[in-house]
Formats: C-alpha cells, sequence, structure tokens
C-alpha cells in the first residue's frame, strides 16, 4: 500500500473515531431522554425512511402503531441516531476495504459480508426473520475471519474487525426496539458502541505512530489492559443503571450522596437486580423492578466505581513514574472529571446534560487507557502501518 494511501486511512481512522465519539454522546441524549422506543419499527421509523412529518403521516402512524402514539419531538432523535450510525457503518466499510486492499481473501470477505448485511436488513424489512438472522450472522463472521488474516502488529485488523462490531452493533439496535428496551440488550448495545469507538481510537492512535522503540513497556502494558477491563465492566454495571432505570434508586440531593437513602447500606434484592433475561414480551420502558432490586444495582455500581477509582489513580501514578507522564495526566483528569459528573448525576436528579456527559466521559477515560496501552506497544514503520 502506497504512503498515500496509509495516509488516507489514517485521517478516515482519526475521522471515524471523532464521529463515533460524537454517535456515542448522541445515542446516550437518545437513552437518557425516554426516545429509545419513539420509534416501534426498524430500521424505518413508523414505515418512513425519515419520520412522520405531516398531518396525514401523523395520523397514518397512530392508526398503525395504536400502542405507540406518535411523538415528533423524540421520534427524530431516534431515526437521527440510526442515520449517524449507518453513516459510520459505511465509513468504516470504506477503512476496511481501504485496510484489506492489497489480501485477496480478506477483500472479498468484506465485501461479501456488507453485501450480505445490506440483504439481511432488505429480508428483515420483508418479513424473512429467519433468513435475515442467517445472513446477519454471515455478515458478522467473515469480515472477522477476513481480519484473522491480517498482520497482527498493524492497525488494518483492527479496522477489519470493527465493520464486524459494527454490523453486530446494528442487530443490537434492532432487538433494542423489537425487544421493548430489554436491559442486557440496551447494555450491549451500549458496550458495543463504546467498543466501536475503543478499536477506532486504538486503529488511529496506532497508524498516527504512538508507539515504543522496543519493548520496555511491556510490563506496564498488562497494567493497562487490566485498567481497560475494569473500567468496561464498570461501563457495563452503568449501562445496567441505566436500563433498569436505577440511577436514582438512592434518592437524590444531600441525603443520595455518600449515602443510599440516607443509609449507608440500605435493604437490597441482589437477586432480582441482575437476573439478566426474564423472557419475550416484556416492555421495559420506565423499567419493571422494584427500589430494593433497583438499590442493589446502583450500590454494585458505587462499589465498580470504587474500585475502578483506586486502580486507575494508582496506575496513572504509575504512569508518570514511568514517564508517561502526559498518559497519566491524561488518565488522572478524565477519572476524576468521571466521578463528580457521576456525583452530579445523583445530587441533582439526573439532568439531561450530565448523564449524557457521563457517558461521554466513560468514552473519553476508555480512549485514554486505549492510547496509554499503543504508547506502551512497539511503534509501527511506515511499511507496518500500511501493511
Amino acid at each position: 500500500m502506497s504512503f498515500r494511501v496509509g495516509r488516507i486511512l489514517r485521517w478516515l481512522a482519526l475521522l471515524a473515531t471523532v464521529f463515533a465519539f460524537g454517535l456515542v454522546m448522541f445515542g446516550a441524549f437518545v437513552r437518557l431522554s425516554n426516545a429509545g422506543l419513539s420509534c416501534p419499527d426498524w430500521p424505518t421509523c413508523y414505515g418512513q425512511a425519515t419520520w412522520p412529518q405531516h398531518a396525514a403521516a401523523v395520523a397514518k402512524a397512530d392508526a398503525e402503531f395504536p400502542d405507540r402514539p406518535y411523538e415528533a419531538h423524540k421520534a427524530w432523535r431516534e431515526q437521527v441516531h440510526r442515520m449517524l450510525a449507518g453513516t459510520l457503518g459505511m465509513l468504516v466499510l470504506a477503512m476496511a476495504l481501504i485496510a484489506a486492499w492489497r489480501d485477496y481473501n480478506t477483500r472479498v470477505k468484506v465485501i461479501v459480508g456488507a453485501l450480505c448485511a445490506a440483504v439481511g436488513v432488505t429480508m428483515y424489512m420483508r418479513g424473512e426473520h429467519v433468513v435475515s438472522s442467517a445472513l446477519s450472522v454471515m455478515a458478522i463472521l467473515l469480515p472477522m475471519q477476513g481480519a484473522w488474516r491480517l498482520r497482527s502488529d498493524g492497525a488494518n485488523r483492527i479496522i477489519v474487525l470493527t465493520l464486524a462490531v459494527i454490523i453486530f452493533q446494528a442487530m443490537l439496535g434492532m432487538w433494542t426496539v423489537t425487544l421493548l428496551l430489554k436491559p442486557i440488550v440496551v447494555t450491549g448495545h451500549l458496550l458495543g458502541g463504546m467498543t466501536t469507538f475503543a478499536l477506532l481510537g486504538y486503529a488511529a492512535v496506532r497508524l498516527a505512530g504512538v508507539g515504543a522503540a522496543d519493548d520496555a513497556l511491556a510490563g506496564l502494558r498488562r497494567l493497562v489492559v487490566i485498567g481497560v477491563v475494569l473500567l468496561a465492566c464498570q461501563i457495563a454495571l452503568g449501562g445496567w443503571t441505566s436500563s433498569n432505570y436505577a440511577a436514582l434508586a438512592c434518592g437524590f440531593g444531600d441525603a443520595a450522596f455518600p449515602k443510599c437513602s440516607g443509609q449507608w447500606w440500605p435493604a437490597a434484592d441482589f437477586h432480582q437486580g441482575f437476573i439478566l433475561w426474564r423472557g419475550v414480551g416484556v416492555d421495559y420502558e420506565g423499567g419493571i423492578l422494584d427500589g430494593a432490586a433497583r438499590t442493589a444495582i446502583q450500590m454494585t455500581h458505587r462499589i465498580g466505581a470504587l474500585v475502578v477509582f483506586c486502580y486507575l489513580g494508582w496506575l496513572s501514578h504509575r504512569l508518570v513514574r514511568r514517564g508517561l507522564r502526559r498518559f497519566g495526566i491524561a488518565v488522572a483528569v478524565a477519572l476524576v472529571c468521571q466521578v463528580l459528573l457521576g456525583i452530579s448525576n445523583v445530587h441533582f436528579g439526573l439532568p439531561l446534560p450530565v448523564a449524557t456527559a457521563h457517558n461521554g466521559m466513560a468514552a473519553l477515560l476508555l480512549f485514554t487507557l486505549v492510547a496509554t496501552l499503543a504508547r506502551t506497544q512497539r511503534r509501527l514503520d511506515a511499511a507496518g502501518a500500511a501493511a
């Protein structure tokens, strides 16, 4: 691959990373503003490519979906989010084609996988759900197989793998609607968005030349990986808290933090709080758990936050001591901001701007760790970055 093409891929990776971060923020805005079911069908919205805007279209929408009356101020948010996600998918597809172009088998797998995804959506809209599911599975597996063939020390494998994640993320978006905001699916959708952002961010910093001259930081690399895993678990807990509407289970104001409803350890039902699957056909909008179950989720999220805060705080100090001062400071600043936003959510009663920023800061904290991970690995040369 020529230097010019490699440079194009590098800039596309940067653009896709920024776009993915904006999509994570907008997705949080949609979810937290209770607009996740504002379009009861998928991928259309009340049968339209955009959303009903005229009186006749609105009347038709209400007639066809009597259990889900049309709300214009919510429907546009959900459908715009889908459009932005589709745009990111096309951008990642273009990147995957560039990354895989020199390997014929991988290139074919990327192209066929994309075609399977497109046909699968068409089959789903026609009601052929079994065929659609089979095509979707192929659309995910083919890029994954193609990524396996590429060089493990380059960013190209990550880019092709991201295409598979994007396709699976689209399926999670569909299930979010069809399974009526089932918490395990909503949480998975959040993790999918964060994973997409993290993979694109990692590819972008690697293509930008971030890395070490040797393996002197290999020991530190393992510590960063542990930090990424802990943060991923905490993000999953945050998604579970949000999807079960447990963010204010301890109330809000002075009695909600550091205590919970004025108590250090209130009554909590951990069994009910962490049942992952409750069957199909339940509408989870607004939540179905009682106060004790939601309290259990909130308390677990707080304990997880404490563990992550202690570990990443120690890790940031370790990074500074090992000469990665900028990375250590970035981790520490993002960590402190995230904790303050979490406390503000509880104290002020989950205001939408603060709750959305809490999601965005989680993504930025994840990015600081991903960038640090890239810094602890061997730097790619020009050939490795483009291979």
